[in-house]
């Protein structure tokens, strides 16, 4: 199984403004670190069907599904990939499931962690990989978890000063470049977990 987590982040390393919530997935003034999704060029567009064709299952946090199952969130003509509205099973790492699900889609609750999220996903994508698509805490604990395997940052050419920060103090992983792909709208760098030397 192999696990990428994918998220777009500003260039000081937030991947929301402040004050996120389901009426404003992005906070306060965050629009921008999507703008590689919303105006995208030729390069961004490849790499929004890229990710959404190669994905087997995605695993998410309860505050992104409050805000994708909100109503500013997902529907017909903007899902998963954007315009792709790709429809792969999805895991929510949760304490508590919510009473009703807006989306028709194929959404399971996981209150075991994230651990036991990335593992139920991973029985159901075949051998395609399972995406970590957020937010900042799900993939952050990933990380310190060892469960990554590729880590995926589309990054924003915007400073926003304040946010929803990606990763935090004590956290420590290596990583290897592995691609860069610039566009007009952010600069896609792929990474993938270094391995510990023998």
């Amino acid at each position: 199984m192999i696990v990428i987590a994918d998220i777009s982040m500003s260039l000081d390393g937030f991947v929301t403004g402040p004050d996120p919530g389901p009426d404003s997935g992005l906070g306060r003034d965050g629009e921008g670190i999507h703008d590689w999704v919303m105006k995208a060029d030729d390069v961004d567009r490849a790499i929004l069907e890229e990710i959404t064709a190669a994905t087997g299952a995605v695993v998410m946090g309860r505050k992104l599904f409050d805000v994708i199952d909100g109503p500013h969130g997902w529907n017909d003509e903007m899902g998963y990939g954007a315009d792709q509205v790709g429809t792969p099973p999805f895991f929510v790492v949760t304490h508590e499931p919510p009473a009703s699900v807006r989306l028709g889609l194929d959404f399971t609750f996981v209150t075991g962690g994230v651990a036991d999220a990335v593992a139920a996903a991973g029985a159901a994508a075949g051998d395609r990989p399972v995406v970590i698509m957020g937010g900042g805490d799900v993939i952050r604990q990933a990380v310190e978890s060892g469960l990554v395997d590729e880590l995926r940052i589309h990054l924003s050419p915007l400073v926003l000063g304040e946010g929803t920060p990606l990763f935090g103090p004590g956290l420590r992983a290596d990583f290897d470049i592995a691609e860069v792909r610039p566009s007009a709208n952010a600069t896609h760098i792929t990474y993938r977990t270094r391995s510990p030397e023998p």
